[in-house]
């Protein structure tokens, strides 16, 4: 799905570099790395205050720390996600409130957001699934007209620009109080291990979030905050520094991947394209596709013959994950989610694609279809 060997092959004098003089200086932890990595990704994401972290969950849940959410307090998220953004909620013994997405981006939906608030709701997590934005205008207004806090959940969409409908343009994950987002190996900008950051534009919250991922201390041995421990490593640092001014460049590339795909499949009677909102660009962290009177699974397994991966994001909606039964919902209670479910396949899509390879890929799926 992703050649992590071939980006790697265009930056590797870059990269070894930077790893043999990160082991050299033998500052491993919160070395001068982190801090160079951390200033440049807020001048690039224009946002105040870039805490770098473990891993994209632990940014959620140090996120969720950070606001003095108490147990039972309600955060609605999407249903259409992956489980990291509900297990945090339940792991802090907040109460995961899940609401459907909209059918053509499976982005949340503002509407099921407004008609889930009740008194207990405290917060809500819009996930920029996919590599695009949710509807942040209306998040937003949502949250100040119901004094919520909104947290960017960004694993999918680091480097995306949502377009305000006032003409303000801003990056994604820096508009909510907070956003949080993951640097597994996979994303747009992925290290090479573990690791993940927190962003925000409040110094209060900025301050406390920096505390609660060092052991809850901002002068060491005092601990002022229960906190945790969660930071990202010196040559991870090294590493999505040399990555992060490429980041531009590799949208790009998939963009250019996604629009073959989109050209390739147009009004064919069994596939529907990703569709794209209007209210932020696409950096493609998944092309997915939803199809109609057509078995996915078999899809798949023939794809597989012919050497071709082909994923499901996501084969079971939270709402029935073992984990996360709960009595006020019940199969058919997420229609848009549960189709999605069913119905989605995503194809292979990352910086190194050529046209030889999209062209195989693309006559196979055509050629399925003929059968």
């Amino acid at each position: 799905m992703v050649d992590l060997i071939g980006q790697y092959e265009k930056i590797q004098s870059e990269v070894d570099a930077a790893v043999i003089n990160t082991i050299r200086s033998s500052m491993f932890i919160n070395g001068p790395e982190v801090k160079s990595f951390q200033a440049e990704m807020e001048a690039y994401l224009n946002v105040k205050h870039v805490i770098p972290c473990a891993n994209g969950t632990d940014a959620l849940q140090i996120a969720m720390m950070a606001l003095n959410l108490q147990p039972g307090d309600e955060v609605i998220t999407a249903n259409f996600t992956y489980v990291a953004t509900a297990e945090v909620i339940a792991l802090l013994k907040l109460t995961p409130v899940l609401v459907d997405v909209l059918p053509g981006t499976f982005l949340i939906d503002p509407k099921a957001v407004e008609a889930a608030i009740t008194p207990k709701t405290k917060a809500i997590v819009p996930i920029h699934l996919f590599g695009q934005c949710a509807d942040m205008d209306a998040m937003m207004d949502i949250a100040s007209r119901h004094n919520l806090y909104v947290i960017e959940d960004n694993a999918q969409a680091i480097g995306a620009d949502y377009h305000w409908k006032s003409g303000k343009v801003q990056k994604a994950g820096t508009i909510g109080h907070i956003g949080a987002t993951s640097f597994f190996p996979s994303k747009n900008l992925g290290c090479y291990g573990d690791g993940g950051a927190i962003f925000t534009n409040d110094d209060a919250i900025g301050k406390k979030i920096r505390m609660i991922a060092n052991h809850g201390q901002s002068v060491q041995y005092y601990h002022d905050e229960i906190g945790v421990n969660s930071r990202l490593d010196s040559i991870q640092a090294a590493i999505l520094r040399i990555k992060l001014r490429h980041l531009d460049e590799y949208a790009a590339a998939r963009r250019a991947v996604a629009d073959y795909y989109d050209k390739a499949f147009a009004n064919h009677p069994n596939i529907t394209t990703p569709e794209r909102t209007k209210l932020s660009n696409h950096v493609f962290h998944q092309y997915t596709m939803v199809l109609k009177n057509a078995s996915r699974d078999k899809l798949r397994e023939y794809l597989a013959t012919k050497e071709i991966p082909a994923m499901i994001y996501y084969p079971v909606p939270l709402h029935l994950q073992k984990a996360y039964r709960d009595p006020r919902y019940k199969e058919g209670d997420f229609p848009v989610t549960e189709h999605l479910c069913a119905s989605v396949i995503s194809l292979p899509i990352h910086t190194e694609m050529q046209e030889e390879t999209l062209s195989y890929i693309t006559k196979n799926v055509l050629e399925y279809f003929k059968k």
